[in-house]
This record gives structure tokens, C-alpha cells and sequence, in this order.
């Protein structure tokens, strides 16, 4: 099998994380030997915040909590590194978080031509902002405010959406419309399906 190079987009809540621990579990069982690279740029952005022992982690909780988009460079440096330490030839690359917006895209394609990943599939899991609101609001995270919600879904309809327009035009890219009002198991059934590995 080649590797596996996979972005996952979709709005805040509908289950971009989950689905990639799903995933990595099915690759890791299909060849025990092959390291599954897992960057969610989110993850690394809520443990910077929790710590905030610098002045950086102190913006990046700030950032949060007003539900505001991080900024480029330190996006990049955290999946850049990321990349840098975990990345060999035979690794799947699961990715959630980046590109969030256009302006991002050209970083990510240098690392793309930097480590040799021409084909990229891309899981669009599209959610209504009615059900991804709702799931935002059950899950109790504490920058899970009302205002942040908001601005997030704002900057993913003006920002994010137009990301997938990109990879639907460039060359060797899969994008896979996913229903991400199923539940779990059918969301991933879908992923599955999409990927070819069931």
C-alpha cells in the first residue's frame, strides 16, 4: 500500500478529530510496522494554552478563547516540526487544522514536494452549522463559548470553505464529500469507503 496522505476539513464539531483516531486505528492495524503520522494542529494549540507559562501560550489561550483564527506562522511551526521529527517515506499523514485558510495552502504544498506526497485525499466532512452547533454546545470545552462558536463558524464559511475549492482542482487530489450528520461508525464507514479500505 502507499502511504496515505490525508487532510481532514470541516467546521469546528463535526468530528475531525475523532474520525482521525478512527482511521489511524484501521492503519495502524493494516501494517503494524508503518508509523501513522497524526498532526492536528488544534490539539497542539489547546496544550500550548493550557500551560501558559510564556508569553506565547498566553496569546494562543487568549486567541482561543475568542475563537479567532491562530496565526500562520505559528500554525506552521507546529505542524512544520511535527513533520520534521515523525515523517518518513512509508508513513501514512493524517492532517486536521491546516490549511484553515488560502493564504496557508503554499507552505503545506512546499512540504508536500519536500517529502515526496503528490497525492493527497482530502475528507470534507460537510456539517450544517445548526448540527455542528449543537455538538459544540454538549461537548463543554471551555472555549466553547457562544461568541467563539460563532466567530469560528464565520471563519470557516469565509475562510476555510474556500480551501476545499483549491484541492478540487489540483491535480492528483481526491476530495470525498462526507455526511457529517451520521453518526461515528457512519461517518467512518463513509471515510472508509472513500479510501478504499474496506
Amino acid at each position: 500500500m502507499l502511504p496515505y496522505t490525508v487532510i481532514f476539513i470541516g467546521p469546528q464539531g463535526s468530528g475531525k478529530g475523532t474520525q482521525i483516531e478512527k482511521l489511524k486505528t484501521v492503519l495502524e492495524k493494516d501494517d503494524e510496522r508503518r508509523r501513522v503520522v497524526d498532526i492536528q494542529t488544534g490539539r497542539r494549540f489547546r496544550s500550548l494554552a493550557a500551560k501558559q507559562e510564556t508569553f506565547a501560550e498566553d496569546k494562543v489561550a487568549e486567541t482561543l478563547n475568542a475563537g479567532s483564527l491562530q496565526p500562520d506562522f505559528l500554525s506552521a511551526v507546529l505542524w512544520g516540526q511535527a513533520m520534521v521529527d515523525q515523517l518518513d517515506p512509508k508513513s501514512h499523514l493524517l492532517i486536521d487544522g491546516f490549511p484553515r485558510t488560502v493564504a496557508q495552502i503554499p507552505d503545506l504544498e512546499d512540504a508536500f514536494h519536500f517529502f515526496e506526497r503528490n497525492v493527497v485525499h482530502v475528507i470534507n466532512l460537510v456539517t450544517p452549522e445548526d448540527v455542528v452547533r449543537d455538538r459544540m454546545h454538549s461537548r463543554a470545552r471551555a472555549d466553547d463559548t457562544d461568541d467563539s462558536i460563532e466567530e469560528r463558524l464565520r471563519w470557516y464559511r469565509e475562510d476555510t470553505l474556500p480551501v476545499v475549492d483549491f484541492y478540487k482542482k489540483r491535480a492528483n487530489t481526491f476530495v470525498h464529500d462526507i455526511d457529517g450528520t451520521k453518526d461515528i461508525d457512519g461517518v467512518h464507514a463513509q471515510i472508509l469507503t472513500a479510501l478504499k479500505l474496506n
